[in-house]
Formats: C-alpha cells, structure tokens, sequence
C-alpha cells in the first residue's frame, strides 16, 4: 500500500497548492490512498461541505481534522453525512462525526483513525486508550492503519509513536505546522515523523500574517490573526509505503515544496 498524507492546509493558499501539486505528487508517487488534513483550510480555521468535498474531487479519499474542528460552524449542518471526513476520535462520547473510517483500496481496506494531543490544548479524553480501543476495532478488518495525532508538544506525540510502535502501520503528527527531520520507521515497524508540516503560506508564521503575529509578541495584547492571500507559498506532505499483509511500513519519505526545495518531477 503506497500512502500519501498532506499536512495541514491552510486557507486558500493551501488549497491551491493542492489543486496545482497534488496530481503532480500523484503521478510521481503513484499512491492508493491520499488523505489531507483540512482542520485549516477554510481561511485558516475550520472547514466548510465545500472544501471538503473539493479535496475529494482533487483525489483525496480521507480528509481529517483537529482541533480547529469546529471553528466554522457550518461543519455541524454536514459532518454526519460525510463519510470520508475524520475528527479527532477523542473527543467526548456523542460528539458528532466519526474518529475512525475505513476506506477500501481494490481488495484491501485501510483505517484511518484521528486523535488530538492534549497537553498545552484543550481537555478531552485520554488519546492512548481511545487508540487502544480503535485499534483493537480495526484490527478486525485490516492490518493497515494509519493515524493522524493533532498534538502540541513532541513529547507527546513520541510517547504515542512509541507505544504504538508495531500496532499501526504509522503515527503521523499534525498542527505544529512545522515538518521535523525525525522520519523514521520505529523497531516495531511503524512509521513516524512528529510533524508533517503545513500546506500554505511560505512566508507567514505558522500560515498567518507575519504583522500580527508579530504584534501579537512584542505587544502581549489581543490580535485578529488573517492568513495572507498573497505571497509565495508551500506544501507538506509524506509518501508512506507499507506492506500489505503485515500493515507494518517498508518506506518512509517527508515531501516539502516551496522556493528553497522546488518540486522536481
């Protein structure tokens, strides 16, 4: 199963970085399954029936979110329905959506399963045992599953890649924004990276505005953050090749395009 994950896509400059690399990253790649992460796409919080339904329509078969789930309230009028759309699997008991689907490739079916980090965030319920739990669910089906951990802090996200080191087929960090150096395949046979970084903004902080989120530091007082519309920007995203029967990863390999590391076909 070859795999690609493109991380955190924000606003419209993210969205067109993937309307315009996307096929290119397929036909390089040639992956089975693509799934985005869309918790920012809609003007850098949220995401909208529209958004969601675009990236389906540009080749993603998985979108999944964060903790900016919710920020567009539009997204209560259709979560249920959607059937490829992933939010964090710990949130509370009969919050809407769902934290684990399975999207069937040819005769294989892999599970996607969301969780949501929860030290320096919002709390919500434990995301180790909510990944027991899931795990446990999709290893009736499949032995290929791959998991979107929205986390704030490292540690965190290393303890979850430990521990399910040799039950997942890969731990993927989401939200910092930022894409880490540390791409590896843990002794057990998962693949793992802290984060897989952002798609949008090259030249913003963390996809917004530099100007704010400057004032923001050198002021201490409230500041409206807007993500810049114009400018250069940038996609993030990793190839991920696992083995079919074992779920376990062969290959694990970080894509970053922008000016400095341009995409070379």
């Amino acid at each position: 199963m070859n795999l690609l994950f493109i991380g955190d896509v924000v606003g419209s400059p993210g969205r067109d970085m993937v309307k315009e690399y996307l096929p290119k990253l397929k036909e390089k790649y040639s992956p089975q399954l693509t799934i985005i992460n869309g918790e920012n796409a809609a003007g850098g919080k949220g995401i909208t029936e529209k958004i969601y339904r675009q990236f389906l329509e540009q080749g993603a078969q998985a979108v999944t979110l964060g903790n900016h789930a919710w920020d567009n309230r539009e997204i209560f009028e259709f979560i249920d329905d959607a059937k490829y759309l992933v939010r964090p699997a710990n949130f509370p008991k009969d919050t809407p959506g769902k934290g684990l689907i399975f999207i069937k490739i040819n005769q294989l079916e892999v599970a996607i399963i969301n969780l949501q980090g929860r030290t320096f965030m919002n709390p919500i319920d434990c995301p180790f045992q909510k990944a027991d739990e899931l795990i446990s669910i999709a290893r009736e089906r499949t032995p290929l599953i791959f998991v979107d951990f929205h986390a704030e802090v490292t540690s965190e996200k290393q303890a979850l890649g430990w521990y399910l080191d040799g039950k997942v087929s890969a731990v993927v960090g989401t939200h910092t924004h930022v894409q880490t150096g540390d791409h590896r395949i843990l002794p057990g046979g998962t693949a793992y990276l802290t984060d897989v970084g952002m798609t949008g903004p090259y030249d913003g902080i963390l996809g917004m505005e530099r100007s704010a989120v400057l004032k923001r530091f050198l002021t201490s007082l409230p500041v409206r953050f807007e993500v810049p519309t114009t400018g250069r920007n940038q996609l993030s995203a990793v190839n991920i090749e696992l083995d079919n029967k074992t779920g376990l990863a062969k290959k694990i390999k970080p894509i970053l395009i922008n000016d400095d590391n341009p995409f070379f076909s």
